[in-house]
């Protein structure tokens, strides 16, 4: 459960798992991440500049006092864990990928691999031994040295630890042993060969700290501030169902932010979060709707940006949730095991209909599993594999599969009672409700009722496997094998009591030699052809229906940002980047109205009707400059 997604990644919530699913834009979880959730509710991010008065200054006008630049982000997701070992949402990945760096970074131009912890990478022959160079300037915000031994302890832990390998384990699962020979040399030896040793979206944690942790299931790092990390932002405060404060890494070997304090503030309702932003109370929005984006676009000091997303939008089908021995578990109906029940749903869905009447062209329409952006594994069908919109299809297919009609037009099924589906649906995405009323019509037609089950927190039934459909939607990370791998077999829970990577329990013998394969093949082009053969066989099984691509639609003001990095650099996102490349960029207005950030207080102090309030001087100024999208300078 889409974003990582996590969205891709990770990666159901609102937009981006959407929980992980995206990140759901979700990644993988264990019971232990249904205790945290239990712990954290809808855990969630951030603290804007607040109003105050110059006789009881708030926190805010005392960082602005002392000249500190404060961006404040509007986010919809919650927090399900601020550990890297949990963390499932891409919420909640993002906020590690700004405290823990990884091995490798993707370029913020054009996702290709390029330094991060290690500076140099290479393989021997065999392709079974990889040796990594460790940065050996990098430094802990504790101060304390980053090196080799660090990442050999994650990744060991991973390997040994099932509750560490919660979130990413699939990256270490075809380890055999890692070693830190120096303080700045890393090895890491294979099963087979892996062609992600150059994308392991894994954030390397100190061992002085860590090490110190006694059950990884329950700790959930957000119990002692500041947390230590090595990224761009240092974890200094959180408060479940408001925020996430972070302030910025000084040492930060690619060189600090020029933002003082980062603010993930939580919003469950949309519309008070563009409100916030047109106020000036936040900085940054995201997921905005058709009607948001229209009517920020006409303000001037709000810079909108509708950008081809990494995401993909989807119906999830319930195959017969059951664990990796086979036990049954949930209670999905059992209609939706039979291909022509599926493929008859698939062709009662008006994907154009949904990209113009639902996203209203901010989405492309939907195909394969892994978006367009990524050029280099997208798939779509051809015109005879294609399960294009045809109704009259679709019911011929419910009748041949023996649902057929009562008296009163309602498909019956195998027992007599008629067909009505329970739809997961984000009570936070208004994505989900008007594609469900649409469902609702469509199938109705068929004879099918649906139900829509819009909740707050989709994890606890989609994870039991109680429910028959569901909205999904990931983060897809330039590398794709992460996202592919939670549909293998591997990834089922050992028990009906027990979560794992999963995110749909789907398990088919041919998906999982294709995965096996392209994970082992490191010559690009028949690696994206075997890609592309296991979205081909995903499309057919019909348990995903990828029904659009939706943009990344967000909005900041450029009184308060002067200049922040899309990925890619053309046509790309600023929320939910395969990296930091956004906050740790971000260029904050100068306070006369100029753009280059010297001596300027960012988000400060408070607002009164949109005006930014400056009570150090007891003046008030009206920031107005319109600032582009670009690369830190």
């Amino acid at each position: 459960m889409s974003a990582r997604v996590r969205l891709g990644r990770r990666h159901p919530e609102p937009p981006g798992r959407q929980d992980g699913r995206t990140g759901r834009d979700r990644r993988g979880a264990r019971s232990s991440v249904l205790r945290l959730a239990a712990l954290t509710g809808a855990s969630a991010l951030a603290l804007s500049a607040t109003l105050a008065t110059p006789l009881n200054p708030t926190p805010q006008q005392a960082e602005a006092k002392e000249g500190k630049k404060v961006l404040t982000v509007a986010v919809a997701q919650s927090v399900d864990s601020l550990s890297p070992f949990l963390a499932i949402r891409l919420s909640s990945t993002g906020v590690n990928r700004l405290m823990y760096e990884y091995l490798t970074d993707y370029d913020p131009g054009d996702n290709h691999a390029i330094p991060g912890l290690a500076t140099k990478w290479k393989p021997s022959a065999d392709k079974l031994t990889w040796t990594y160079t460790i940065r050996s300037g990098a430094t802990w915000s504790d101060g304390r040295r980053v090196t080799a031994k660090d990442a050999a302890w994650t990744f060991n832990k991973m390997m040994t630890d099932e509750a560490a390998a919660t979130a990413n384990g699939s990256f270490v699962a075809n380890f055999r042993e890692v070693t830190a020979p120096s303080p700045t040399e890393l090895v890491i030896e294979l099963k087979k060969p892996q062609a992600t040793m150059a994308a392991l979206d894994v954030p390397i944690v100190p061992e002085h700290v860590w090490s110190k942790v006694k059950d990884l299931g329950k700790f959930n790092n957000d119990k002692k501030f500041p947390v230590v990390g090595d990224g761009p932002y240092v974890l200094t405060d959180y408060k479940p169902d408001s925020y996430v404060r972070m302030e910025a890494n000084k040492t930060f070997w690619r060189g600090a932010p020029r933002f003082d304090e980062l603010v993930f503030k939580y919003y469950k309702d949309g519309d008070a979060a563009v409100a916030a932003l047109r106020k000036g109370e936040v900085s940054f929005v995201s997921g905005l709707t058709p009607a948001q984006s229209a009517s920020l676009g006409h303000q001037s000091d709000i810079k909108v940006n509708d950008a081809p997303g990494r995401r993909f939008y989807a119906l999830a089908v319930n195959p017969g949730a059951r664990t990796r021995n086979g036990t049954p578990m949930g209670d999905g109906d059992p209609s939706l095991r039979d291909p022509r029940v599926r493929e008859a749903l698939f062709r009662a869905v008006d994907r154009k209909a949904l990209i113009d009447k639902v996203f209203q062209g901010h989405a492309v329409e939907g195909a394969g599993y892994i978006p367009p952006r990524f050029s280099t594994y997208f798939w779509k069908p051809s015109a005879d594999q294609a399960r294009g919109y045809d109704p009259a299809r679709a019911a011929r297919l419910l009748d041949e599969a023996g649902y057929k009609k009562n008296g009163a037009g309602k498909r019956l099924g195998k027992d007599g009672k008629p067909l009505d589906y329970r739809l997961l649906c984000h009570a936070t995405d208004p994505n989900d409700k008007a594609a469900g009323q649409y469902l609702k019509e469509w199938w109705g037609k068929l004879g099918i009722g649906v139900t829509l089950d819009c909740l707050d927190n989709v994890s606890d039934p989609w994870l039991a496997g109680t429910y028959d459909l569901a909205f999904d939607g990931w983060s897809v990370n330039p590398d794709p094998d992460y996202v592919l791998s939670i549909h293998t077999c591997a990834a089922l829970p050992a028990t009906p009591k027990e979560t794992a990577s999963t995110d749909n329990f789907i398990c088919d013998k041919q998906y999982d030699e294709l995965y096996a394969r392209q994970l082992a093949e490191y010559d690009p082009a028949r690696r994206a052809g075997l890609v592309k053969r296991m979205e081909s066989r995903l499309y057919d099984l019909g348990y995903m229906n990828v029904m659009a691509y939706p943009n990344a639609v967000e909005a900041y003001r450029t009184d308060q940002i002067a200049k922040i990095r899309t990925m890619p650099a053309k046509a790309g996102n600023i929320y939910g980047q395969d990296g930091y490349w956004s906050w740790w960029s971000a260029k904050p207005a100068a306070s006369d109205g100029s753009s280059d950030g010297s001596g300027s207080t960012g988000v400060v102090i408070g607002v009164v009707a949109g005006v930014v309030v400056l009570a150090a001087l007891g003046t008030v100024l009206a920031l107005r400059r319109r600032a582009t999208a670009g690369d830190r300078e």
